[in-house]
C-alpha cells in the first residue's frame, strides 16, 4: 500500500507506515483466531492493543475490508468476516480464471525474453527444491516463496494493470492465494508427488506461452487451480487449525 492509494491519501505521511504495520498485525490476529469470525472490531480496544492512534487503525481496517477479511457494519465499525466453503471455492475458481486469462493474453501478445528467462529461472529453482527425496519444513517454505513468485510473473506477462489489480484483490485472501493450501500437502504422504504434478503444469503453461498457444496456456492455468480446490476439501476435512491460516474463518457445510 503506498501513500497515494485511496485508503491512505488523507493519512499524514508519518501515520502511513503505522497503518501498514497495523494492517499486518490485524491480519495476523484474524488468521490466528485472536479476533474470531463474526466478532465486532472495537476500534478503541485495537488502538490500545497495538499502541497506535486511531487514524492508522481506521486506514488499516478499511484496507482489510477491501481485502475481504472484514465486513463493514451498517451502523459503523467492522466485524471479522466468515466464509462458506462455496465462497472459498469460488475465490479459488476466480483466481484460476484470472490467471488463465493472463496466460492467454501473454501468449497472444508475446512476452519479453527477459521475463520468460526470469520465469524459467524460478522453475529451475523449484526443480532443485523438489529434487530432494523428502521435503522438510525449509523446503516447503522455499517452494511456497518460489511458487508465489512464478504465479506473479505469469500475471505480469499479460501486461494488464486491470487484471493485475483484480488478481491482487483475490489472492489477498489467505485461502485463495497460489500457495494458500500448500501446507495441507506438507502433511500428506503424497506431498512431494503433488508438488511435482503442479510443477509439471508450471512448465507446460510457460512452454505454451512461449509458443504463443493462447488457448492451451489458459486451459492449463485453469486446470492448475483445481489442485487448490482439492487441497481445500482436505483442509476442511482435517481442520488443521494451527497450520492452516484462515481455516477458522471457513464455515463447513452442514
Amino acid at each position: 500500500m503506498d501513500a497515494t492509494s485511496p485508503i491512505t491519501a488523507d493519512v499524514p505521511e508519518a501515520a502511513t507506515s503505522q497503518a501498514v504495520k497495523a494492517q499486518l498485525r490485524l491480519r495476523e490476529m484474524i488468521l490466528a483466531g485472536e479476533l474470531p469470525g463474526g466478532a465486532r472490531i472495537a476500534e478503541l480496544t485495537i488502538v490500545e492493543k497495538l499502541g497506535v492512534s486511531r487514524t492508522p487503525i481506521r486506514a488499516a481496517l478499511m484496507r482489510l475490508e477491501q481485502e475481504g477479511l472484514l465486513d463493514a457494519l451498517p451502523n459503523g465499525g467492522y466485524a471479522v468476516r466468515t466464509f462458506s466453503e462455496r465462497d472459498v471455492s469460488e475465490a479459488i475458481e476466480l483466481r484460476g480464471t484470472l490467471e488463465g486469462l493472463s496466460a492467454r493474453l501473454a501468449a497472444e501478445r508475446g512476452v519479453a525474453p527477459k521475463l520468460l528467462a526470469a520465469a524459467r529461472e524460478c522453475l529451475d529453482r523449484i526443480d532443485a527444491v523438489l529434487s530432494q527425496p523428502a521435503l522438510d519444513d525449509e523446503a516447503f517454505s522455499s517452494y511456497v516463496t518460489l511458487n508465489e513468485t512464478f504465479h506473479a510473473l505469469v500475471g505480469d506477462m499479460a501486461g494488464s494493470s486491470v487484471i493485475a489489480r483484480e488478481l491482487e484483490r483475490v489472492v489477498s485472501l489467505p485461502f485463495a492465494s497460489p500457495s494458500g493450501f500448500v501446507v495441507q500437502q506438507a502433511n500428506s504422504p503424497q506431498a512431494r508427488d503433488m508438488l511435482v504434478v503442479a510443477q509439471d503444469q508450471h512448465r507446460q503453461v510457460l512452454d505454451a506461452i512461449a509458443a504463443r498457444e493462447g488457448s492451451r496456456a489458459e486451459a492449463i492455468m485453469r486446470e492448475h487451480s483445481r489442485i487448490a480446490q482439492r487441497n481445500l476439501r482436505e483442509a476442511l476435512e482435517n481442520r488443521q487449525l494451527d497450520q492452516m491460516p484462515g481455516v477458522r474463518l471457513i464455515r463447513t457445510r452442514a
